[in-house]
């Protein structure tokens, strides 16, 4: 529907919204288009492809947003400073978000700036779940247990919904699982 490259052009629709965020290269644009069984978002093996709020309508009922990932991206200073901006003033401001998915991959876990990221939405109260991607990188039988241990430092976090989603686009795995989810909301 609509792309918003910086804070003043965030558009606003009658509908709920889930967004997606992650570290750069987490696996968010091959997720999203899991999800909806349509290649909706760009894959790319360059971090930091996605440079605006992406919004997603699903037939005037819900709308996606993929946000600009976190981390390490290949850009200027400037640009990251209003990425900072927009994704602040979107997350603060948006009264129809209505749950932030908050993706982690498999093969890392929690990194420092995942975890400073779930304080930062702790502090501003905004709901989020936690989906593992690319869990077909890891041995099945670390499944559960990244899982467990993820659930347990959950507990330490206020706004995080307490389940953790295992999920792998390119199997997809976990990604029934997730449409129930999103459907619910």
């Amino acid at each position: 529907m609509a792309g918003a490259p910086h804070a003043g052009v965030i558009p606003q629709y009658p509908f709920p919204e889930v967004a997606f965020w992650g570290r750069s290269n987490v696996g968010k644009s091959s997720l999203l288009n899991a999800l909806i069984g349509s290649t909706i978002a760009r894959t790319s093996n360059t971090p930091g492809r996605t440079q605006q709020l992406n919004f997603f309508n699903l037939g005037d009922r819900l709308i996606l947003v993929d946000m600009p990932g976190y981390g390490f991206a290949n850009v200027p200073l400037k640009i990251k400073y209003e990425w900072e901006e927009l994704i602040s003033r979107y997350l603060c401001e948006h009264d129809q978000l209505k749950r932030l998915f908050l993706l982690i991959d498999a093969r890392h876990g929690f990194k420092k700036n995942d975890i400073e990221m779930m304080s930062y939405l702790d502090e501003i109260g905004c709901i989020y779940q936690i989906l593992v991607t690319k869990t077909d990188k890891i041995p099945l039988p670390a499944h559960a247990v990244l899982k467990a241990e993820m659930e347990e430092i959950l507990k330490n976090h206020s706004a995080a919904r307490p389940e953790v989603i295992l999920t792998s686009a390119e199997r997809k795995v976990g990604i029934f699982e997730l449409q129930l989810e999103v459907a619910g909301i």
